[in-house]
């Protein structure tokens, strides 16, 4: 059993307790139903409530979450050898890991046993423990760095779209000066992942800043920079720098390939959360691939 106190603020003042629950606390209407079957599921200072019965400020909410609903959907995927997987945080609720760029979140057609849902299956199995896998903010195949996997269904609504991500990468040309790319992105073929931008799309907006820039030893120009997206859209970072005629290196879906890096030169190494159930500040950092990296090194001035 899980237990959730709060004070209600005075936004939510003559709300009723159903509001506070999806509003402040972030509960899914399944798990708000289950409530109202558990004893002494939601709590009003003290007494049982119901949901459409009305709190004040100041008034005691007490949420108990038993943990038959904090595990539903427990992962079946079968375990396999996780001694690739770096770690960068765990706790009952969630582990962030440090994704290699060729590692494929999920199970599909193309990848059976090989993926970062089996990694974390095999490594829960190890310590006794099955939970649900949900990747909260998904990373495209060929892009490394944090990815923050929930492991129950609480944990999931609560991270959801509130998680602050900080992206490393290197497009081709030299940027001198920061930006932002504020174009809309939209999928021309809804049988196809690529992207692509058209007034048609969704809105997105890019912000960069340049950390080095320069040519590399084949005569390729290049910047390495710090990027924040201030909207979550499918390939949006290499779509945009694509757009801009600068795609990143070693993208081959909207640039092309290189030697020295068999993947986008894409890596997500900073993320700033809130714990789900105490709202204490998490903040991660993955350390650049070693290609990437590489590559960084071989940046020189011209």
């Amino acid at each position: 059993m899980r237990t959730l106190t709060y004070t209600i603020p005075s936004e939510y003042d003559g709300s009723k307790v159903l509001y506070f629950l999806k509003g402040k606390v972030g509960l899914s209407s399944r798990l708000i139903r289950s409530l109202k079957l558990v004893e002494n599921g939601i709590m009003l200072n003290g007494e049982h409530t119901r949901t459409v019965d009305i709190i004040h400020e100041n008034d005691k909410l007490l949420i108990n979450i038993p943990e038959d609903d904090m595990d539903e959907g427990l992962c079946e995927y079968d375990g396999t050898d996780f001694g690739d997987l770096q770690i960068l945080y765990e706790d009952e609720d969630m582990i962030i890991v440090n994704k290699p760029a060729m590692l494929a979140i999920h199970p599909s057609h193309n990848h059976q046993g090989d993926t970062l849902a089996n990694l974390i299956a095999a490594y829960l199995k190890s310590k006794g423990k099955k939970a649900t896998f949900r990747a909260v903010g998904r990373l495209d195949k060929g892009t490394s760095g944090i990815v923050v996997c929930a492991l129950n269904s609480f944990a999931a609504n609560k991270l959801q779209g509130h998680i602050e991500k900080t992206y490393f990468a290197i497009p081709e040309g030299i940027y001198e000066t920061n930006g932002t790319i504020e174009v809309p992105i939209y999928r021309p073929d809804p049988i196809k992942t690529i992207r692509t931008v058209d007034e048609r799309g969704d809105y997105a907006k890019t912000n960069f800043e340049v950390i080095k820039n320069g040519e590399l030893p084949d005569g390729t120009k290049a910047s390495f920079v710090k990027v924040n997206i201030e909207t979550g859209r499918t390939h949006q970072i290499r779509v945009h720098f694509a757009h801009l005629g600068t795609p990143l290196l070693g993208d081959t879906m909207y640039g092309k390939g290189r030697p020295d890096i068999c993947h986008q030169a894409l890596h997500c190494g900073h993320a700033e959360l809130l714990q789900p159930f105490t709202n204490c500040k998490i903040i991660v950092d993955a350390p650049l691939p070693q290609d990437m990296n590489e590559i960084i090194c071989n940046i020189h001035k011209v």
